[in-house]
């Protein structure tokens, strides 16, 4: 089972689901971004700790992480080990004392605690290839994000559209570097094809 390593490039809001946010991740050295969809909690928490902004009490993944620190236990990897239907599936590969364990985790809630511990975040090759979006254009920015990321109103129907229809929106979603609306139309084009 081959893995790549992933950083964080970036959050943004979601454009499909109301008080959800995009994790973009992204593969090292490569220009694939793998999107996903997280709560408005865990895109706080995350968003705080890249913007080394402290609150004014401890977040969970901060709890978290100071419980880690206390009892010497080593957060080797978070490694995104699964994908179905439309969600990530995480595992956290822990140390104390020599002896090693695997955590179930979200996500959101493994990467919060990858980016505070300092953990490196790995990816099974097999979830790239099927999720992951190609972008010519330089990692994310948010700056730009605004603007660019218009995206169609929330109730299209994409259900009378042909394969061509959506390999054009995808197209131009890439373009307008919107991951969200890519990787939602990039599953449709999948759904469509197996038809």
């Amino acid at each position: 089972m081959s893995k790549k390593e992933l950083k964080v490039i970036g959050i943004s809001n979601s454009n499909t689901q109301t008080g959800a946010y995009a994790l973009i991740l992204g593969e090292i050295d490569s220009n694939l971004r793998i999107p996903i969809i997280i709560g408005a909690y865990e895109a706080q928490s995350i968003a705080l700790h890249l913007e080394k902004l402290t609150p004014s009490r401890p977040l969970t993944h901060d709890l978290f992480t100071h419980v880690f620190l206390t009892f010497q236990i080593i957060l080797h990897e978070v490694y995104i080990n699964k994908f179905s239907e439309g969600i990530f599936y995480s595992i956290l590969i822990c140390e104390q004392n020599g002896r090693f364990e695997e955590i179930d985790s979200r996500t959101s809630d493994a990467i919060a605690l990858a980016i505070r511990l300092n953990a490196p975040i790995y990816c099974d090759q097999e979830i790239i290839n099927k999720t992951a979006i190609s972008f010519e254009d330089p990692p994310f920015n948010e700056e730009d994000s605004d603007d660019d990321n218009e995206v169609e109103d929330e109730a299209t129907d994409y259900s009378n559209m042909t394969l061509e229809d959506l390999q054009a929106m995808l197209e131009e979603a890439i373009e307008k570097e919107n991951y969200e609306e890519a990787s939602l139309l990039r599953d449709l084009i999948e759904n469509f094809k197996s038809k």
